[in-house]
């Protein structure tokens, strides 16, 4: 065992037995490097990437390779998902050396923690080719590294508003301006398959937000098809999980067939936001069983005892890549005796496998009752007979090696996930929803919070780890939806709580926008600000929103202030290239139309505000109350002769109060 036997970072157990000297990140490993004068390998990835899992097969379990890189090397790794700081510096340092970014990333770094040279995945003779190479130029060519390193330094050290032009404006937002990015946006469109013209396919779940949001306020055709289109195709690829239900990570061809097997939180928790708004638009049936289904699977599969929700189930079982999602014809044929046929014909199952290897794995285009009409196998118990079908599928996978699952708790995606499931209850409106939601905001506010302070990670018990913007951002999100499903004042108060700490220890007022790592935490080489979207969005553009919605329930002039200047130094990119700030451009969305302010007032106001809720109004925020309050919004604010009413308000200024749901969307418009 080495020294990563004593983490509780399942990717960092994962390495504890391999031949490496393994450092975690830390004081230890950085300053054993500067004693001895000894370059660094620091190694980053995370429990469910698959060719991480190769690569370490392949060289970290190497003994030979493991002596090279241990005599070479101080070697450090690092899980991505608990470090989102340290693969961030040296991800932009990568890429600065014009290496395309990803998993495993291997980045050499001087004694000092500068990086000179970086590369993803290598096959067992090039990375000892590399090693030895690397540590050549460290001896023989010490200065060069010195030079180069200090200019990728350098790089990381300019300001994300100098280094793009990022300049606050007093415009207004408009709508010919959203037009000019959906126009720009739409060159990108797959109108065959959905999502964008590129493979491998990321969901994306902030470009689907955009374009629900832009079609509320314009109802562009085109929008709404290219929304459809992707959402219809992922519900029904082989991305998702036909039979346990849920999402994998990506799919690595452009027709969403095969996907990269992992599952991990964060997606499943945005799809859950993108796939009940779009149930709340549509109606959808399609929509509406996804939802539940991932809701099901999460429950199953992903809830941790204390109230969090586990982090990831890996790619891999059994050392094979999809092993436990994938089927033989035999297999099916036992499994399903005489449903094979009509399911073998829905599904395209062959002898020969439709993917590879001769296994089969579970995919479609168009919604499965379509699918067996067109094939001539539709009959009246098909509704049935499907459902058992895939059943049967889930009873016989059950007993198969499962997945690892990585079982931290991370904060910034259980606040995903408290949205999601905020989302998911106001279009569905069951109630075990909102008690799930509410659970994991307690978990998060009992288990992960401590003075107003958010920690990162929770596992065996414990939390660790500072926290990081991304996480102060999601849980102001998910503390956000929890008030507005259940007007407990309790949750606009940890809202306040947190978006005050993260002013105060995150936010740069000469730039004006909030640095990753807290101002008391780990100092690294560059103090990095993430603005781009990317499948999970910029901890920028989430804050903003937060802080947008935060400020208008609370009357907060400052918290408006920020989000406002934010949005506006972000125009530049929104108008050029806004296909990787599409978050922002939802949150243009918002600004470019006046919000509603939507308060019940009175005994009855949960029934009414469910019956609201049904309805998809994106540029609102909800408040409420059984009698009195002191919330800005509230204030003044009084039943009406007795029954419940409902206030339908603009910039704090009110129409008259109704008292039912019909009149209350009259007055929106």
């Amino acid at each position: 065992m080495n020294r990563l036997s004593q983490e509780t970072s399942p990717y960092l157990l994962q390495h504890a037995h391999n031949p490496v000297d393994w450092y975690p990140w830390g004081e230890e490993a950085l300053q054993k490097a500067k004693s001895e004068n000894k370059p660094i390998l620091v190694s980053i990835g995370y429990s469910a990437c698959h060719w991480c899992h190769v690569m370490e097969r392949e060289s970290f379990e190497n003994e030979a390779v493991a002596q090279e890189m241990n005599e070479r090397f101080v070697c450090i790794k690092v899980d991505r998902e608990e470090r989102p700081d340290v693969d961030a510096v040296y991800m932009d340092a990568v890429q600065a050396m014009g290496v395309r970014g990803g998993w495993p990333l291997n980045v050499l770094l001087l004694p000092d923690a500068r990086p000179f040279y970086g590369v993803t995945y290598l096959p067992p003779q090039n990375w000892v080719q590399l090693i030895q190479s690397a540590h050549n130029a460290f001896l023989n060519h010490y200065d060069e590294l010195a030079d180069s390193a200090e200019g990728f330094v350098q790089n990381m050290a300019m300001g994300e508003s100098d280094k793009y032009g990022l300049q606050a404006s007093t415009s207004e937002f408009t709508l010919d301006e959203l037009d000019a990015m959906f126009d720009q946006l739409k060159k990108h469109f797959d109108t065959t398959d959905g999502g964008m013209d590129r493979a491998p396919k990321f969901m994306m779940p902030s470009i689907y937000k955009f374009l629900l949001r832009y079609f509320d306020l314009t109802q562009h055709p085109e929008a709404m098809a290219q929304l459809e289109l992707s959402l219809n195709r992922i519900a029904l690829g082989g991305i998702y999980d036909h039979v346990g239900g849920g999402w994998a990570r990506y799919s690595v061809d452009g027709q969403w067939f095969i996907p990269h097997f992992e599952k991990m939180l964060y997606d499943n928790a945005q799809l859950l936001c993108v796939y009940a708004e779009a149930y709340q638009l549509t109606q959808s049936t399609l929509y509406a069983d996804r939802l539940r289904q991932t809701l099901a699977w999460l429950q199953a599969e992903m809830a941790a005892p204390e109230g969090g929700f586990y982090s990831a189930l890996d790619a891999d079982s059994e050392g094979v890549e999809g092993k436990y999602y994938i089927w033989t014809e035999e297999e099916l044929k036992k499994v399903l005796g005489e449903d094979f046929g009509w399911f073998a014909r829905l599904y395209n199952i062959r002898s020969e496998g439709n993917w590879e290897h001769g296994y089969n794995h579970l995919h479609l285009t168009e919604p499965p009752e379509q699918t067996a009409q067109s094939l001539g196998t539709y009959a009246e118990e098909f509704t049935k007979r499907y459902p058992a079908a895939l059943q049967k599928l889930a009873e016989v996978r059950a007993s198969r090696v499962r997945p690892g699952l990585d079982d931290k708790v991370l904060a910034s995606w259980n606040g995903l996930l408290v949205r999601g499931l905020t989302d998911a209850y106001r279009a569905l409106g069951e109630e075990p929803i909102r008690q799930a939601a509410v659970r994991v905001g307690t978990f998060l506010k009992t288990q992960m919070t401590q003075n107003g302070r958010l920690w990162r990670s929770f596992k065996e018990g414990k939390a660790t780890i500072t926290a990081f913007l991304e996480d102060y951002a999601a849980v102001l999100e998910g503390y956000l939806g929890l008030y507005q499903i259940t007007f407990d004042e309790a949750w606009l108060h940890e809202a306040q709580t947190l978006a005050d700490y993260a002013i105060a220890n995150f936010f740069d007022s000469e730039d004006g926008f909030f640095f990753f790592t807290d101002v008391e935490g780990e100092a690294l080489i560059a103090r990095k600000k993430e603005l781009f979207d990317n499948v999970i969005p910029a901890s920028n553009s989430v804050m903003a929103h937060a802080l947008y919605t935060l400020g208008t329930l609370l009357d907060r002039t400052d918290y408006l202030g920020i989000s406002n200047q934010m949005l506006s130094k972000m125009r530049k990119i929104l108008l050029q290239d806004v296909q990787w700030v599409t978050n922002w451009a939802a949150l243009y969305c918002q600004r470019a139309a006046p919000t509603a302010e939507v308060a019940f007032v009175g005994p009855e106001w949960d029934a009414l505000r469910q019956d609201f809720d049904r309805f998809f109004i994106p540029n609102k925020v909800t408040v409420g109350t059984s009698g009195t309050s002191e919330l800005p919004l509230l204030q003044g604010r009084t039943t009406l002769q007795d029954q419940t009413a409902i206030y339908v308000c603009f910039a704090k200024t009110c129409q008259l109060p109704v008292t039912n749901v019909p009149d209350a969307l009259a007055q929106l418009g």
